[in-house]
């Protein structure tokens, strides 16, 4: 239900970011990055937590960061500028499940994956959430006509790319080892 709840919020805040709303886009957001935050707290200290649960965030998750990142995109930035900042977010956190499902982790505690891979690349989806946060607060400011929500594409994609970058390095330092 809070994993619902957060993904509702999610997308109405890529309601109101693509209908130039950021304030309230902004407080969706925060909405939705805040229910996602205790989800899990909330299952654990429950005892109802399953791995129906644990793909369901996930997906909800993608599915919010493609709808706000996307609606940011085309509402402040270019179509093509919003495609690259959706798809790199995506594929930047995509690999962690992908690597987990192929070379497998080191163990699962409350719910959460262990593994190394969790701590590398810079900029995840909580630097995502905090940068398109910190610029719609920024936004009404515009200053110097750059310091607003049309930057925020921009850096998505690139700060994505680095970590995944980052992501791809540590797989091939570490598993790039043939199958027998």
């Amino acid at each position: 239900m809070v994993t619902s709840a957060a993904l509702v919020c999610g997308i109405l805040a890529a309601h109101f970011y693509l209908n130039s709303n950021y304030l309230l886009g902004a407080v969706f957001l925060f909405a939705s990055g805040l229910l996602d935050l205790i989800d899990g707290d909330i299952a654990a200290k429950k005892n109802c937590c399953t791995k129906f649960g644990a793909v369901y965030d996930w997906i909800a998750d993608k599915l919010v960061d493609g709808f706000v990142i996307g609606a940011i995109g085309i509402a402040y930035a270019t179509p093509v500028i919003a495609v690259v900042a959706v798809t790199m977010s995506l594929v930047n956190t995509f690999i962690k499940p992908v690597t987990y499902s192929e070379i497998g982790y080191a163990s699962r505690s409350e719910g959460k994956i262990d593994s190394p891979l969790e701590s590398v690349g810079m900029f995840g989806r909580p630097e995502t959430i905090m940068t398109i946060l910190v610029f719609s607060v920024l936004h009404p400011a515009n200053m110097l006509g750059r310091i607003n929500l049309s930057v925020v594409p921009y850096i998505i994609a690139l700060f994505t790319t680095i970590s995944l970058c980052q992501r791809l390095w540590y797989l091939y330092k570490h598993y790039n080892v043939e199958d027998n």
